[in-house]
C-alpha cells in the first residue's frame, strides 16, 4: 500500500484506511466534518493547528 505523505489531503488520506480518522482524533482533529479536508493538505492542516505534521503522517503510516 502507499505511503501517506504531508502533501495528500485529508479526505484521500481518510480514504485509504478505517483507522485514519482514530488517529485524526487523537491529535483532536475533526477532519470528517470539515469542508476544508477536500482539499487541505495535511501539512496545510496541521500548520494551522499547531500540530508537528510528521507525527500524525508516522501514525497513519504506521497503520498499513
Amino acid at each position: 500500500m502507499a505511503q501517506v505523505t504531508k502533501d495528500m489531503t485529508f479526505a484521500a488520506v481518510m480514504r485509504m484506511h478505517p483507522d485514519v480518522v482514530k488517529v485524526l482524533s487523537k491529535y483532536n482533529l475533526g477532519c470528517i466534518g470539515c469542508m476544508g479536508a477536500q482539499n487541505e493538505s495535511l501539512e496545510q492542516g496541521c500548520a494551522a493547528h499547531g500540530i508537528n505534521v510528521e507525527d500524525i503522517v508516522n501514525d497513519i503510516n504506521n497503520l498499513f
